[in-house]
């Protein structure tokens, strides 16, 4: 069997962009794959384009191989846009695998450890009084854990964070108080603090209330980590941008944190996120992954989580709370993983176990998009 053709689709889907990729063979066995640098997507169709020029007529089967080839074929090794590549090209090729050998990708991952995923859910109110109804109505849905979100994060132009952490520092403990203590919280700060800002926040609640805080810091520096580590004792659930094993080196072997937010589809695929699963094992952290994208990245990630050990939660988006009313991308995807309750069921169909509608995804556009591009009051600019 040898690939004869890769086909990346970068379409407007919903409310974001999705680049989805198609690896085709001369057996009629293709595979799906999905690329996560969300806002960047034709950079990686670049990248896609540079490794079709060697990877056609090559055989899909040798995945390890061809993953070693992509990432060191070049002087210029990794980066973020040639692992989101190698990511969706590794996914598509253990969906061919698995068909071709009429297993569920899962098995060539070490086999199923869970018949279900739990996953987390997201408030999508700023902090105060429907924040906690959200909260409320989730835990009557089924979940257990709950990612609560910041007060100033709906800003598009001026985000100063002092002026935010004391209400969302007083809104979380007041969630703990009304949710009770067995359900687990988190939040999710998206990098936008300093370490001081950070430690702000943190001493400003009382201990327990929250039991992950997500992203409080950027993570290009593990020393601001660990400064921030000292100053308080919340766990940290870090890493959904991290690009390679090599990125999460430094976090994993000095014990910076306690959840992987690791993104299968950005950090060089399934290949290199059950590598860093193993290794993640050996420290006691667990993996939660960062699940934004399309029906693609699910299907990637459930079969991932099916198969480690060390796994928490998956994060969802389609919870009652952040669901978008009247979106339905079923057209799309007529086969995708779907919850039932606050859990992602594992198929045991071959492959991912999902399909695409090819002549309705070639029928969309591709829309430039900008995330926010946020400044302080004096002009400065800040983190988004």
């Amino acid at each position: 069997m040898q690939i004869t053709a890769i086909r990346p689709y970068a379409v407007w889907i919903g409310m974001r962009n999705q680049l989805i990729v198609k690896v085709e063979t001369d057996a009629g066995i293709f595979g799906w794959g999905e690329s996560g640098l969300s806002g960047r997507e034709k950079a990686v169709i670049g990248a896609l384009e540079h490794y079709a020029e060697f990877l056609i007529g090559r055989d899909p089967m040798r995945i390890g191989a061809l993953w070693q080839e992509m990432y060191r074929s070049q002087y210029f090794e990794g980066g973020r846009v040639l692992t989101a590549a190698i990511s969706a090209l590794d996914i598509a090729l253990h969906d061919i695998k698995g068909k071709a050998l009429g297993v569920p990708v899962y098995q060539l991952l070490g086999g199923k450890q869970r018949d279900t995923v739990p996953t987390f859910a997201t408030t999508a109110a700023e902090p105060g009084p429907e924040m906690i109804a959200q909260a409320k109505m989730l835990m009557q849905a089924g979940w257990t854990a709950i990612r609560l979100s910041p007060s100033g994060h709906r800003s598009g132009d001026i985000y100063e964070p002092r002026e935010h952490i004391a209400a969302t520092a007083r809104w979380c403990a007041q969630a703990r108080a009304d949710l009770g203590e067995t359900v687990v919280l988190g939040l999710d700060y998206h990098h936008r603090l300093s370490v001081a800002e950070a430690a702000s926040f943190c001493q400003k609640m009382p201990r327990g209330t929250l039991d992950f805080l997500e992203e409080p810091i950027r993570d290009e520096t593990p020393q601001a980590y660990e400064a921030l580590r000292r100053l308080t004792d919340i766990p940290f659930a870090i890493g959904e941008e991290f690009a390679s094993k090599w990125q999460f080196m430094p976090f994993i072997e000095r014990d910076i944190h306690q959840f992987n937010r690791i993104d299968v589809c950005n950090v060089g695929g399934l290949t290199e996120a059950m590598k860093i699963a193993g290794w993640s094992e050996a420290h006691y952290v667990d993996m939660m992954p960062h699940n934004p994208l399309g029906p693609i990245c699910t299907a990637a990630t459930v079969h991932f989580a099916a198969a480690v050990a060390n796994f928490s939660w998956l994060e969802t988006r389609a919870s009652p709370a952040e669901a978008t009313p009247g979106f339905d991308d079923s057209a799309f995807f007529p086969v995708q993983p779907k919850l039932q309750g606050a859990r992602y069921p594992v198929p045991d169909t071959p492959g991912l176990g999902i399909e695409v509608d090819e002549n309705l995804v070639r029928q969309q556009s591709f829309r430039f998009w900008e995330a926010p591009h946020l400044r302080r009051r004096d002009g400065s600019a800040t983190n988004w």
